[in-house]
Formats: C-alpha cells, sequence, structure tokens
C-alpha cells in the first residue's frame, strides 16, 4: 500500500486549502500524498504565499483548480476546511473517510497590512496545529498502536 492520500477542500483553492497542502506536505515527508482544491476556484492569495514562506513553506507555485480536477477514487481522506465546501462537496464524496475543520476565511479581513497578516497568521498556525495532529494520529493509526 502506497502514502496515504489527503484531499483538502476550501472554498477557491486560494487561500486555506493551498496552506493546508503545503504544511502537510512539508510535516508528511513522503509518507502521505496530498492534494487541494476549490469548490469554485480563484487566483492563488499572495498573502498566503506571505505567510507560509514566513515558516520556509512554498506554495507560491500552487495553480487553484476545481473538484473535477481531482481524481476522488485515489483519494482515503477528504478534509472540508469551511463550511461552504462541507455542503457543496459532491455526494459521491460521503464514502470516503471525512474530517471537517470550520477554519475562518482570513481574505475577508480588511484595516491595516499587519492586522490583516495577524489574520492569515492565525489560520496557517490552526491549520500547521490540525494538520500535525491528524499526521500523528494517521501514523500511530498505521502502526496499530
Amino acid at each position: 500500500m502506497g502514502p496515504y492520500r489527503i484531499l483538502f477542500i476550501c472554498t477557491g483553492n486560494s487561500c486555506r486549502s493551498p496552506m493546508a497542502e503545503g504544511i502537510a506536505r512539508h510535516y508528511g515527508m513522503g509518507r502521505v500524498q496530498v492534494v487541494s482544491a476549490g469548490v469554485t476556484p480563484s487566483p492563488l492569495n499572495p498573502r498566503a504565499v506571505q505567510v507560509m514562506a514566513e515558516k520556509d513553506i512554498d506554495i507560491s507555485k500552487h495553480v487553484p483548480k476545481g473538484l473535477d480536477e481531482v481524481v476522488m477514487d485515489e483519494i482515503d481522506l477528504v478534509v472540508t476546511l469551511c463550511d461552504f465546501a462541507q455542503t457543496r462537496c459532491p455526494s459521491g464524496l460521503l464514502a470516503q473517510h471525512r474530517l471537517h475543520w470550520s477554519i475562518k476565511d482570513p481574505t475577508g479581513m480588511w484595516g491595516p497590512e499587519w492586522l490583516v497578516l495577524r489574520a492569515y497568521r492565525k489560520v496557517r498556525d490552526e491549520l500547521d496545529q490540525r494538520i500535525r495532529s491528524l499526521l500523528s494520529a494517521l501514523q500511530a493509526q498505521a502502526k496499530g498502536l
């Protein structure tokens, strides 16, 4: 059996899900295959790229994609990152192993740049914590613990 395959889904595949994909690749170190997609793909958010680069994770080459571009039968776990994605996730994914994390969308934040970036960092750090916990659980499961 190959690496565990995880799909992260958010609204636009422009911020939260690319951040999650980058973090999971970083910590997964080849033990997991990771892909991300959006319900309605949008251009990659430069602030997401910026705050990920602060942690030495490069997502600048990410190309947003829709759910129709993902081979669903090759996915072991679907993680929806927002309520919009959860409610619009194709019914065919209902049989898959699924998690739902309601992560606040930082793209709606406005104000001084330092305040906006703080919202993006908060999302990054929340994803980091959740993904490390998820990967630890998957590793323990693989070892039969």
